[in-house]
């Protein structure tokens, strides 16, 4: 199966800034499994200025748009390190590609579309992981909307992938706010994105990151409208991705409408 996987900054680091080791260790070792089983993933990964705002002692997320874009180039750095030496550990090749609103437009299949698209593909047939960001350091609409989630829709439907999954700090969607709401409630599937969907998201996520539950619905009108599945599930513990590998419920799936369209 072609699995693109989004992570999220909540993910990749503390509230500090600064790499939680565990999750990310644990992650390179199940995407890595997963690839040695046959599986072809593709990574979109959020965390840049989040990392380099650990890196630069800065304390919080910055919020003029130079300092941003200095973090995610110093985050960018630490970012793919960290990836490379993890994946290498079990022998697996890394690449990285930085992309621009140009590059994968939501509307249109662009030449700089087709070119990212080739190379993707071809990175997979050469048994590559391709690890995909937006590239912060030049663009400034993404880090405003902050919205990796609706890119990471993109990227799967842009290189044909089955599923999305969404690794994010919450367990899926809820029909209420389940940090105020005790009796909100995990759906654990979503046939049609209704507009009682749509008003059960709501709020940005966590400090360092900038998506929240409005994005990801998004990105799931994005890729079920194309034919793909999208789950949304907690990135705390990356072994429900074998979960989901063999098909079993996890978090909240938004059920695909119709065939792939490219």
């Amino acid at each position: 199966m072609r699995i693109a996987i989004k992570v999220g900054t909540s993910t990749l680091a503390h509230s500090t800034g600064h790499l939680n080791i565990r999750h990310v260790e644990d992650l390179c070792k199940v995407i890595s499994d997963l690839k040695n089983a046959g599986n072809e993933i593709i990574l979109v990964s959020s965390g840049a200025i989040g990392m380099g705002v650990g890196k630069l002692s800065l304390g919080k997320r910055p919020e003029d748009m130079p300092t941003k874009q200095a973090a995610a180039a110093v985050g960018q750095c630490e970012l793919m390190y960290t990836y490379d030496k993890l994946f290498s550990e079990y022998n697996h090749t890394v690449a990285q590609l930085l992309i621009t609103s140009p590059d994968i437009s939501e509307n249109t299949r662009s030449e700089r579309g087709e070119n990212f698209r080739n190379t993707v593909l071809r990175l997979l047939e050469l048994g590559a992981l391709p690890i995909i960001n937006e590239n912060d350091t030049v663009a400034t609409e993404e880090i405003s909307v902050g919205d990796n989630d609706t890119l990471s829709a993109l990227v799967a439907r842009s290189c044909d992938a089955e599923l999305l999954v969404l690794l994010s700090d919450i367990d899926g969607l809820y029909t209420a706010d389940p940090h105020t709401n005790p009796d909100a409630r995990l759906l654990p599937e979503v046939s049609a994105i209704t507009p009682e969907i749509i008003a059960m998201a709501g709020g940005k996520g966590s400090d360092l990151g900038t998506g929240g539950m409005a994005t990801k619905i998004r990105a799931a009108q994005i890729c079920t409208e194309s034919g793909i599945d999208m789950i949304i599930t907690n990135g705390a513990n990356p072994y429900v991705l074998y979960d989901i590998a063999e098909g079993k419920s996890v978090g909240t799936r938004f059920i695909k409408q119709g065939e792939k369209q490219i």
